[in-house]
């Protein structure tokens, strides 16, 4: 391991460490194990761990808690169309995502990658969705952000066509903060004025603030314009998941593609023009002022 730029310490069937000058600045939780109830539900889905910039703890949730099936930084559906039944891949009743192997585990003084594959099965094992996820962890070019995480799934149907569907409180790629923050001190940032989450189509991003511990701690997830559209954003929850969530269908054979940046700060979020030229530099387009 290095003790500058990045570096990564696998515990082999269990996570990996992606650390920063010697400290963890994520932790990508990728096990597996069926033999007991309790192991089952800590290991149905994997899923990405931010850390404090002491690298000593999470900033954000593993099981249990208010809502168990929310961890880190998680994608799914909890109504999956799927051979002619639905299929819940939010709350992972009737069978699990499962990392299957890596293809990537690289790291240097620029930036970390891990490339997984997994399986989204149904109640039988049989495999319905293949799924290859990238994160790549950097240090942004832009302050107050400390890390910047990208995000990105191929959604590959491999036994039948599959509808993605739900709503936005249970399905999408979704940010969950601890689960001891301070519900009464957290609150959201849009990218225009007079903002309704619950009715607006396609923001280009939101940033949340929340408080642990007496820290506070922001994220802003960017929204690639490539993505699926009609994106909505459940960003209301004191308790602070938040996250896009939008409906597609992938043919059988074909495969969607996703691709997100989740930007992390200590402290407040900046103004909404820096996020506003984040969002820029990350899809390569101009903006056209505050509108969506």
């Amino acid at each position: 391991m290095n003790d500058t730029g990045f570096s990564l310490n696998d515990h082999p069937n269990q996570h990996t460490d992606i650390l920063l000058d010697g400290k963890i600045a994520g932790r990508y939780m990728y096990a597996y194990d069926n033999s007991t109830d309790d192991r089952l539900h800590e290991t149905y889905k994997p899923y990405l761990h931010v850390f404090n910039v002491d690298g000593t703890a999470p900033i954000t949730k593993g099981p249990g808690g208010l809502f168990t099936h929310h961890r880190g930084i998680f994608l799914g559906w909890n109504k999956i169309q799927f051979n002619g039944q639905t299929y819940d891949r939010w709350h992972m009743t009737g069978g699990e995502i499962i990392h299957r192997r890596f293809t990537q585990q690289t790291a240097d003084e620029e930036r970390a990658t891990l490339i997984s594959q997994t399986n989204w099965n149904d109640e039988k094992g049989q495999v319905m969705i293949e799924e290859t996820r990238t994160m790549t962890i950097q240090r942004p070019t832009e302050s107050p952000f400390r890390l910047q995480i990208d995000f990105t799934a191929e959604l590959k149907a491999v036994a039948g066509d599959v509808l993605l569907d739900g709503d936005p409180e249970h399905a999408g790629v979704q940010y969950r903060p601890a689960d001891e923050v301070v519900k009464e001190e957290t609150i959201y940032i849009f990218p225009k004025a007079g903002a309704d989450p619950k009715v607006d189509l396609d923001y280009p991003w939101v940033g949340e603030t929340y408080t642990l511990s007496g820290n506070r701690h922001s994220v802003v997830q960017l929204n690639h314009p490539d993505n699926p559209k009609e994106t909505r954003f459940s960003a209301y929850r004191d308790y602070g998941r938040f996250g896009a969530f939008f409906v597609h269908s992938i043919a059988n054979g074909e495969a969607l593609q996703i691709c997100y940046r989740f930007l992390i700060a200590d402290g407040e979020l900046p103004a909404t023009e820096q996020v506003h030229a984040s969002w820029d530099r990350f899809t390569g387009i101009s903006q056209p002022g505050n509108s969506i």
